[in-house]
């Protein structure tokens, strides 16, 4: 099957701040490399979960595929089409179909704009409707997302931070997209209401069939929501594969210590405690060899020194480690 998406050695690096003194002595600009040669694809109704620790990545991805950051190298092809080279007229009109569901609920709606105006705007941009069709089309898209049409003319102020986030979805299913982008929808929520954000978002999928990149930090929400994962450390996915396979058969150690953070309600036969050592080493000056080695009790000599190649560990299912062969596993104390 063709892809609906097909994302191809796809980076990001932006250039470090310098000091008043680095720049008049001549100092060069470091490079931060947020994302780096990353490959993936998502199927026409499919949900791929992205997953990892914070400052990995993973929403700098999900913009760079919008071109909301423009990469620096790379190709990404949506339903046959070129996005990294469409003119500014031709990305405007295929953002109608590209769409994101911004993480802060609270930051991502104009303050200064009623509900109508925040939802509405992508039928004016796009030429879709205008007047009293527009408004009506607003109202449906904002009860179908658990709102009220009388309340179409309130501030965001005026809303919970669930209630802005359902605003936020609204404005992105307003001009009938196929793709969406979550960047973390239900990061900044209660828990109670993360459920219901979720619930929606599966519900909206099968009435619309949609398409979404699901970005998360939470494995279990990955686990419940998504069709395959794709694990993220440093600006690279070094594993990916069909959710069932990855969560039962982790083969990367970094998607391993994951799983193992994840709380489980019975004691009996839970997962040994993977603890890594350090913190995320800085994407300003990241590790030679495999970028995880510096935290990795696996780590050997050739981690150090040669980046490992992401290789074929089951039906669709691949990671990048020097020591997969091994089948070591540190979830069952191996390398421990």
């Amino acid at each position: 099957m063709t892809p609906l998406l097909q994302v191809e050695h796809l980076s990001k690096h932006y250039e470090g701040r310098r000091s008043l003194i680095e720049r008049m002595t001549g100092v060069p600009h470091t490079v931060v490399r947020a994302v780096n040669d990353v490959s993936l694809s998502v199927g026409k109704g499919e949900i791929l979960g992205l997953i990892g620790e914070s400052g990995c990545g993973k929403s700098t991805l999900g913009r760079a595929i919008l071109r909301l950051n423009e990469p620096n190298a790379g190709k990404v092809t949506f339903d046959g089409t070129d996005v990294t080279a469409l003119d500014p007229l031709a990305l405007k009109n295929m953002r109608r179909r590209m769409q994101i569901i911004f993480q802060d609920p609270y930051a991502s709606l104009n303050p200064r704009r009623t509900v109508a105006e925040i939802v509405g705007l992508p039928l004016k941009l796009h030429g879709l409707a205008s007047g009293e069709e527009a408004r009506a089309i607003t109202a449906r898209i904002v009860e179908r997302v658990g709102l009220k049409a009388n309340q179409l003319d309130r501030y965001p102020h005026q809303f919970s931070g669930g209630q802005r986030q359902r605003i936020g979805i609204a404005r992105a299913l307003v001009s009938n997209p196929e793709f969406i982008v979550c960047d973390e929808p239900v990061s900044a929520l209660d828990v109670s209401i993360q459920a219901q954000i979720i619930a929606l978002l599966l519900e909206l999928k099968r009435e619309m069939g949609l398409t979404y990149l699901f970005i998360s930090h939470d494995i279990s929400v990955i686990g419940y929501l998504s069709d395959r994962v794709a694990v993220m450390y440093l600006g690279e996915i070094v594993e990916m594969g069909p959710v069932e396979d990855v969560l039962a058969n982790p083969r990367h150690p970094y998607t391993q210590s994951l799983l193992s953070a994840v709380p489980e309600i019975e004691p009996k036969g839970r997962r040994a405690r993977v603890r890594l050592a350090g913190d995320l080493p800085s994407p300003l000056n990241p590790p030679a060899g495999c970028k995880f080695h510096t935290r990795c009790p696996l780590a050997i000599d050739i981690c150090r020194v040669r980046e490992p190649v992401s290789e074929s560990v089951g039906p669709g299912h691949q990671a990048a480690c020097h020591r997969l062969a091994e089948g070591l596993n540190l979830l069952d104390g191996a390398g421990a």
